[in-house]
């Protein structure tokens, strides 16, 4: 089979409940394609993480055929580049980054300390080491940009949107003015990440869902989150 696999990578302090996995998952559900998207819920430790979705995408390239497009949000987006980097040369991997963060290492400075993850409520202390698991994922340069789409918004109030535009540069891009760090409107998206995926069928539907949600009773902002 050609049709892709989906492997949805969360941000920091998020989880398979955040708001965009979910609408994306319930929506994919109804088309009759949830099987062919996959959500997991990564350890707060960068290196476990890693080793988790190398397993995860080893396993899936074991029992299917088809590519594997990773949709990674914030420092999922993170995650996302750096299996690519190191996997994309061998494999038909490739990634549509959401709002990416590209030097969490330093981002997260600010979080050092006891945190709570929103979602699942888990407890846990962010240290010098966290940072340091994530600086050892940094790749400087892109071996193959066409791999990459970058989804960002100029209003995100957690990341500077130009290191995702200047690192991605030669990435095709879809930069939209104003938004927040959890992309507003992210189902308006679909279409395009669809299409990035050569997943027509998808596109398509995606099209006609977007066409039917037009109506003014349909017109009311949703909530988005990582």
């Amino acid at each position: 089979m050609n049709t892709p696999l989906y492997l949805y990578i969360h941000g920091f302090n998020s989880s398979p409940q955040s708001y965009k996995a979910r609408h994306l998952g319930n929506w994919m559900k109804q088309q009759g394609q949830g099987k062919r998207l996959l959500v997991p819920e990564l350890p707060y430790q960068p290196a476990d993480a890693i080793v988790l979705l190398e397993e995860l995408l080893a396993e899936q390239r074991r029992r299917h055929q088809q590519p594997i497009v990773l949709l990674g949000s914030s420092l999922g987006g993170y995650y996302a580049t750096y299996l690519v980097e190191t996997q994309g040369r061998e494999s038909n991997l490739s990634a549509v980054l959401i709002n990416p963060s590209v030097r969490p290492f330093e981002l997260l400075d600010v979080w050092l300390g006891e945190n709570e993850n929103i979602y699942t409520h888990e407890r846990y202390l962010l240290t010098r080491g966290h940072l340091d698991q994530l600086l050892t994922l940094n790749r400087q340069s892109l071996h193959d940009p066409s791999r990459y789409l970058l989804l960002t918004q100029t209003g995100d109030e957690v990341l500077d949107y130009r290191e995702g535009v200047e690192k991605f540069a030669q990435s095709r891009q879809v930069v939209t003015e104003g938004g927040d760090h959890g992309f507003q409107h992210f189902d308006s998206y679909w279409p395009t990440l669809f299409e990035f995926a050569n997943d027509d069928a998808l596109k398509q539907q995606a099209e006609a869902y977007l066409k039917a949600m037009t109506s003014p009773a349909d017109n009311a902002t949703n909530p988005a989150d990582n």
